[in-house]
C-alpha cells in the first residue's frame, strides 16, 4: 500500500473544483420542459447517485470485484444506510424551498451541515480534542466558525435579493414553521453523508491495498450514493404513482410547449455528471488533507456557497438589488473567503 503524501494546498484546489461542479449542477434544470419535478429528479438521481458511482469505481479501482469480495460487509451496510439518510435530507431540502425559499433553506441546511458534518465524526471517534490541540488547530476552529457565519450571511443576502427582485412573489405556500423544521432536518441528515464516507473507510483501505491510490474513495460511493438513490427513488416513484406522471419519462404530455424529450434527458444527464463531479473531486481533495482531513466537509460546503454566489454575480443576478443587499452579500463573501483561507492555513500548519 503506497501512502498518500499530504498536500493541503492541492487538496483545497480539488475541493474548489468539486464545489464548482456542485454550485452549477442545477443550472441545466432551467432548460427542462414538460416534466414534473419527480421526473427530472429521479432521472438525474439515477445518473449521479447510481450509474456514475458504479462507472467511476469500475474505471479507477483496480481489481474492483476482488475489493468488493474482501471488504467488510458491515462497512458496506453502514455506508449504505447512512447514505439513505442523506437521501432523505436532500428530499427535505427540496421541499423546504417551497415553504421558505431557496436562500433561507440554503443558509440553515448548508450551515448546519457544514458544522455538524465536520465536527461530529471526530467527536464520536473521540479524536476531536486531541486533533485540534495540534499545531494549526486554533486556525481550524476559527475557519469553521467563520464559515458558518459567512453561510448565514450569504443566506440572509439571498433572502434580501428575493425580496428585491420578487416583491410581487406569491406567498401562498410560505410557512416559516414547516420550512424551518424541514431545513433543520435537511441540515442534520445532509451532515450524515460525512458519516457514510467515514463508515466506508475500511472498504477504501481494501482498495488501497489493491493499488487504488488517490482514487480509493470512489469505491465507497457505490454504497453511500446508492443508499441516497434508494430513498430518493422511493419518494419520486410515490409522487409518480400519486400524480400518474411516470409516463413522462418516455413520452411528453400533450400540450407541452417548446419541450423536447431528448433535451430533458440530456439536461438530466448533465446535472448528474456535475453532481457526481463534486463527489469525484471531493475524494481527490480529501485524501490529500493530512492531519485535519475531517475539515474536508466544511471546506466543500463553504466553497459551494461561495462559488454559487460568485457565479450568480457573474451572471448579473444581483444587478437590480438594493445597495443594502449588495453590501450584505459582499460582507458574506469576504467572510467565506476568509474562512477558506483560515482552514487552508490550519491544514498547512497541521501538515508540517
Amino acid at each position: 500500500m503506497n501512502p498518500i503524501s499530504p498536500n493541503p494546498l492541492l487538496g483545497v484546489a480539488m475541493h474548489a473544483i468539486g464545489a464548482t461542479f456542485a454550485a452549477t449542477c442545477y443550472t441545466p434544470e432551467k432548460r427542462v420542459r414538460g416534466w414534473s419535478w419527480q421526473s427530472y429528479w429521479l432521472t438525474q438521481a439515477s445518473f449521479c447517485w447510481f450509474l456514475l458511482p458504479l462507472l467511476g469505481a469500475w474505471l479507477t479501482i483496480p481489481d474492483l470485484c476482488a475489493v468488493l469480495r474482501e471488504a467488510p460487509k458491515d462497512a458496506m451496510w453502514r455506508s449504505f444506510a447512512l447514505g439513505a439518510a442523506y437521501g432523505i435530507g436532500g428530499t427535505a431540502f427540496g421541499i423546504s424551498i417551497r415553504y421558505i425559499g431557496f436562500s433561507l433553506t440554503y443558509a440553515i441546511a448548508v450551515g448546519l451541515s457544514s458544522v455538524l458534518g465536520t465536527l461530529i465524526p471526530p467527536l464520536i471517534k473521540g479524536t476531536l480534542v486531541v486533533t485540534l490541540s495540534k499545531t494549526g488547530g486554533d486556525w481550524i476552529i476559527a475557519g469553521i466558525l467563520a464559515g458558518a457565519l459567512g453561510i448565514a450571511g450569504a443566506g440572509w443576502a439571498g433572502r434580501l435579493k428575493e425580496r428585491d427582485l420578487s416583491a410581487q412573489q406569491a406567498t401562498g405556500q410560505f410557512s416559516m414553521l414547516k420550512g424551518l423544521l424541514l431545513s433543520l432536518l435537511a441540515g442534520v441528515l445532509s451532515a450524515v453523508y460525512g458519516f457514510a464516507l467515514e463508515a466506508g473507510e475500511p472498504i477504501a483501505d481494501i482498495a488501497s491495498a489493491h493499488g487504488a491510490g488517490v482514487w480509493r474513495g470512489n469505491v465507497v460511493y457505490i454504497f453511500s450514493n446508492t443508499g441516497a438513490f434508494l430513498t430518493t427513488a422511493i419518494y419520486c416513484l410515490w409522487l409518480h404513482a400519486r400524480h400518474k406522471t411516470l409516463g413522462e419519462l418516455i413520452e411528453l404530455p400533450a400540450g407541452a410547449e417548446k419541450a423536447s424529450l431528448p433535451l430533458n434527458w440530456a439536461m438530466a444527464l448533465v446535472t448528474g455528471l456535475c453532481w457526481y463531479g463534486q463527489f469525484f473531486f471531493y475524494n481527490l481533495g480529501h485524501v490529500r488533507m493530512g492531519t485535519y482531513k475531517f475539515t474536508s466537509w466544511a471546506i466543500h460546503m463553504i466553497m459551494l456557497v461561495l462559488i454559487s454566489n460568485l457565479v450568480g454575480i457573474l451572471l448579473r443576478e444581483w444587478r437590480q438589488c438594493r445597495r443594502l443587499t449588495h453590501r450584505t452579500i459582499a460582507v458574506a463573501l469576504t467572510i467565506l473567503i476568509g474562512a477558506v483561507l483560515l482552514l487552508t492555513y490550519g491544514n498547512y500548519l497541521g501538515g508540517k
